[in-house]
């Protein structure tokens, strides 16, 4: 089904009857993904007395409890309020849905013992472009990024010089597949989100990063049409389904 759709005046068309879905799905299981040195996710009936919300047990309806922690088990999008004592909601930061998106894939470099992506790579591969939204795919890229365990793994991560060329070009959506951003054991300095977010100077309130995304080796590099969705919680950071379309 194609549709035109515009944004900032531009007008794309767009076939909505083949998205391309970047998100990480939770599952109550060891084997989802995970990070942040916390235990699974868990999907369970609710129990009320002598009663279990499940028809496997006898129930009518299958009512179930969800413990999670977005920033750990699967793909999140999140505001400046992840980062500040002011408390920002990523429901109220983020307005519009529908934003034009660059597809880079990035052999993160080796620096000392960590792997980082940085700007020159970047700068690289975006060659003048100045997209709103930038998905960030790292190689290798295999499907065990899906149950990967990133506990005490020291991940790759942008530099504190990428995020400020990723803020200065205007984009105002980060998509990575990685858990964060920055690096995992970084005593709080937290360079690449603060860079981003500008919380030092003009806090960019409206800016997100989304984290844990998946994209497959068959979506190619390239310019595509990005809609971010979320699920409305007031916090910090939400599951989110960031959803690719090709530019037609």
């Amino acid at each position: 089904m194609k549709t035109v759709i515009t944004i900032n005046t531009i007008k794309y068309t767009i076939d909505l009857s083949k998205p391309l879905d970047i998100s990480m799905s939770i599952r109550g299981s060891k084997d989802n993904a995970n990070a942040w040195y916390i235990e699974e996710p868990k999907i369970e009936p609710a129990q009320i007395g002598e009663w279990t919300a499940s028809v496997k047990e006898g129930a009518s309806i299958n009512f179930n409890n969800i413990q999670f922690n977005p920033h750990a088990h699967g793909t999140h999008t999140e505001c400046v309020g992840h980062i500040t004592e002011k408390f920002y909601s990523i429901n109220k930061c983020l307005k519009t849905f529908f934003f034009r998106a660059e597809v880079i894939t990035v052999a993160p470099e080796k620096i000392d013992e960590d792997y980082v992506i940085s700007k020159s790579q970047l700068k690289f591969l975006l060659k003048q472009r100045k997209p709103e939204a930038l998905v960030i795919r790292t190689m290798p890229n295999t499907k065990d990024k899906l149950s990967r365990q990133y506990s005490n793994t020291n991940w790759p991560y942008l530099t504190e010089d990428a995020a400020e060329f990723i803020k200065k070009i205007g984009v105002q959506h980060l998509l990575v597949d990685l858990p964060s951003v920055d690096k995992e054991k970084d005593d709080g300095k937290l360079l690449a989100h603060k860079a981003f977010w500008d919380v030092n100077g003009k806090i960019r309130k409206n800016a997100t990063i989304t984290e844990f995304i998946y994209v497959k080796n068959k979506i190619q590099d390239g310019k595509y049409i990005l809609n971010l969705q979320i699920a409305p919680f007031e916090n910090d950071a939400t599951p989110s389904k960031p959803i690719l379309y090709k530019i037609e």
